[in-house]
């Protein structure tokens, strides 16, 4: 097996053939799932956080569609037929391999349940009042969803 070596990129490279090994981010998607004048959260079953709340998300697979993996999300997680209505933002921090992208869903069918084994409870909360958070960007993305939905569309005046 060959051995790596630091690369000009700050990559290893493989000592054989030069070729540089590239460790690549992990895509996550999000949903902001409005719904009865709240969002629906999840009561995450696995760590990080435990126990706390965040939007209905996972890794989006090899070949997946990033909006295919956002609605099969909240379909796993709490029983929910959804569609993209649009992307809330894309967000990722020095030091972190994990890119998240936030989109928010339509409800098209299904009930809300708690869904997959990530998955403790499922219940729509008030912005306003906010349950215990998994991760400390939970707030800035759901100001960022409240900030999206004031701006004004093309065809207003």
């Amino acid at each position: 097996m060959p051995d790596l070596l630091p690369g000009p990129h700050g990559h290893p490279e493989c000592s054989v053939c030069g070729r540089t090994i590239w460790n690549d981010p992990k895509l996550a998607a999000a949903a902001i799932v409005p719904m009865d004048g709240g969002i629906v959260m999840v009561q995450r079953a696995i760590e990080p956080a435990i126990g706390k709340w965040s939007f209905p998300s996972g890794y989006v697979d090899r070949g997946e569609k990033v909006e295919r993996a956002v609605e099969r999300e909240v379909r796993e997680e709490c029983g929910l037929e959804t569609v993209v209505e649009g992307l809330v933002g894309i967000y990722s921090e020095d030091g972190n391999a994990i890119v998240l992208a936030v989109y928010e869903v339509r409800v098209t069918g299904g009930v809300l349940q708690v869904g997959d084994h990530e998955t403790l409870d499922v219940k729509v909360v008030d912005v306003e009042n906010l349950p215990s958070l998994a991760f400390n960007h939970d707030r800035g993305i759901i100001a960022d969803w409240i900030a999206r939905k004031s701006l004004p569309t093309s065809g207003d005046s």
